[in-house]
């Protein structure tokens, strides 16, 4: 076999058992690797009813087919889950080098099973897995957790303090700041006593032709260097070169989304951050972009912050003091929490705060207390216990469910889609909860790219946007980086795809590929209990005009979009894909018992 490894490995915690088993062929021509192997297993282990936080659940991760070979940005991987903070399935996608030493290990995929009764960590080798007492480790730091295990062509990955005490939103995360950030896999691998895992592997994977991936390869990283968002705009600036950007547009989220615009963007700039912060340039494995930053406070040194970070600890918390968001950025990295979901939660309180439904001193603007306020969140201390929960239930809680900034339980990331009416469709639909990792809509609505398109009409968004939603679950499945879309498209994958696997595969099976990842996710979801009434947007971005800024008065006219999105992916109204839809997709049997209203379709 060449580019997978056709094989996976098990291991059960509960009883300290583990098995190496092949993977059939079919099955990663279907689902490639990555987010669609992960969906696979998910939808065929776990069941949506299951604690999340119970040994029923399972880690999956699941390196891509292109992982672990010298393709622009190949170094990607995903971790599969249900999970505890959206109840919805959940895939983490992350440029640590683990996933590739996974892959050069032997193996398309690890599978982590049961409940370890105390702590442990796990040693994964091309013989298997050995489990190891971490009672030692239990309460470290993710660095000092790292330094202490990784040696030798090995990568590790750990949780923190935060996923040890099952905070909803804890990552999974390695030395170099790059996690398997959203949606509480921290707090999965917590609840089993996993304290980290180490892989070790130096065998990398056969390619099929190997004169046809030099070539592909080459005219690749020459797109790459062309393009001036990957060869001047992400590697000078990283991801915060969109601070003042999206300020201009109106859609920067300023005070738990009650505006649009910040005041202080330019002191929270990627302008600034070059200028003042910046110590060297970093990139993931294998590419050629390198978008990530090395920084240094006055007080302390660390990876980041990215774009989204300084909306989530910055400009939706109305703070400017960029020392405290770099440091808090440094902070939850440490402790191991998502970032986005950290600071909007925290925002979430700051409005309830503000409208006298929470007795707090949190308060937007203020910064002296929000370091107290992430280490109180990891460590489930005083109120840090309720935001350790997520801004869902936080607001629930306390009598104001509107004011969660949220989608199927997840936070929004650093687009305010009343300025954007294709990014708002893309919040309520992701499968995952609001993300704009799923299909952003930035690159057409706001950069032009391919096409600049009117980001004030909801009409024809729907189209565009299922096929960003296929390409992206192609591209966490193949285990490449979203960036590297702004140089090269479905074309050079497919590409890809047939010198390195020897499979030969065009754009068309690729997006039909994508089509039935995403239909597995929503059939998952289905089962779960979720309807079309949660793909919806909190009520301020459908009711509530932006009051200034670059997208003043604008509302998301999501109603309209949603019938549209419907028709156009083939499901019924309600958001249920039709059997005729499931039968081309090869789907037709993990659907059919939700197909019995419809059995007419």
């Amino acid at each position: 076999m060449h580019g997978w490894t056709g094989k996976i490995l098990r291991v059960n915690l509960s009883n300290g058992s583990s098995v190496i088993q092949d993977i059939h062929p079919d099955l990663l021509h279907q689902f490639l690797g990555g987010r669609g192997l992960g969906a696979y297993f998910v939808y065929t282990e776990v069941a949506p009813d299951c604690d999340p936080l119970g040994p029923e659940n399972i880690l999956a991760f699941c390196s891509g087919s292109l992982t672990g070979i010298r393709v622009p940005t190949g170094g990607r991987s995903s971790m599969s889950t249900l999970s505890p903070l959206t109840g919805t399935i959940f895939d983490s996608n992350s440029g640590s080098p683990f996933g590739v030493r996974l892959k050069w290990a032997g193996f398309d995929a690890l599978i982590i099973t049961g409940q370890a009764r105390d702590p442990v960590w796990l040693e994964i080798t091309s013989d298997g897995a050995k489990i190891h007492p971490a009672a030692d480790l239990w309460g470290a730091e993710i660095p000092d957790t790292i330094k202490h295990l990784k040696g030798k062509d090995s990568e590790a990955v750990c949780i923190g303090p935060a996923g040890e005490n099952l905070v909803l939103f804890a990552s999974i995360a390695n030395e170099s700041g790059r996690s398997y950030g959203r949606g509480g896999t921290g707090a999965v691998m917590g609840s089993k006593n996993l304290k980290a895992i180490v892989a070790h592997g130096k065998d990398k994977p056969d390619i099929a032709d190997s004169e046809l991936y030099k070539f592909v390869d080459y005219e690749s990283r020459k797109m790459v260097k062309a393009s001036p968002r990957t060869s001047r705009g992400l590697p000078e600036f990283g991801s915060s070169v969109l601070v003042n950007l999206m300020n201009r547009y109106g859609v920067l989220p300023t005070r738990n989304f009650q505006q649009g615009t910040f005041e202080g963007a330019e002191a929270i700039s990627g302008e600034r951050l070059r200028d003042e912060f910046l110590t060297k340039r970093d990139a993931c494995w294998s590419c050629p972009i390198g978008c990530k930053r090395k920084t240094k406070t006055s007080r302390r040194s660390g990876d980041g912050p990215e774009y989204e970070t300084i909306y989530a600890l910055g400009s939706t918390l109305g703070i400017d003091n960029f020392e405290t968001v770099i440091e808090a950025n440094y902070l939850c990295n440490q402790l191991g929490m998502d970032t986005i979901s950290c600071g909007a939660t925290i925002a979430c309180a700051m409005e309830l705060a503000e409208s006298g439904k929470l007795d707090t001193e949190l308060a937007f603007g203020r910064s002296d207390n929000l370091l107290k306020s992430v280490e109180d969140i990891a460590y489930r201390r005083g109120l840090g216990n309720d935001l350790a929960e997520g801004s869902k239930r936080l607001a629930t809680k306390y009598g104001a469910p509107e004011v969660a900034m949220q989608t199927k339980g997840l936070e929004f990331p650093a687009y305010d889609p009343r300025g954007m009416q294709g990014q708002g469709l893309l919040y309520a639909t992701s499968n995952r909860g609001a993300c704009h990792l799923r299909g952003n809509m930035l690159g057409p609505e706001l950069l032009g790219a391919p096409k600049m398109l009117d980001r004030h009409t909801p009409s024809g968004k729907a189209g565009v946007l299922i096929v960003l939603q296929h390409s992206n679950a192609v591209i966490d499945s193949i285990g490449m980086c979203k960036f590297v879309n702004f140089a090269i498209g479905d074309d050079f994958f497919a590409r890809f795809m047939s010198a390195i696997t020897g499979v030969d595969y065009e754009v068309q099976d690729l997006q039909l590929t994508g089509e039935r990842i995403w239909n597995l996710e929503r059939l998952y979801n289905l089962k779960a209990g979720f309807t079309r009434e949660d793909d919806s947007l909190p009520p301020r971005f459908i009711n509530v005009p932006l009051s200034e800024g670059g997208s003043a008065g604008h509302i998301v006219h999501l109603d309209e979009m949603l019938d549209e999105y419907y028709r156009f992916r083939g499901w019924t109204q309600d958001g249920i894909p039709t059997k005729r839809k499931l039968s081309a997709l090869g789907l037709e049997n993990l659907g059919s018992g939700l197909l019995e209203e419809n059995s007419h379709a």
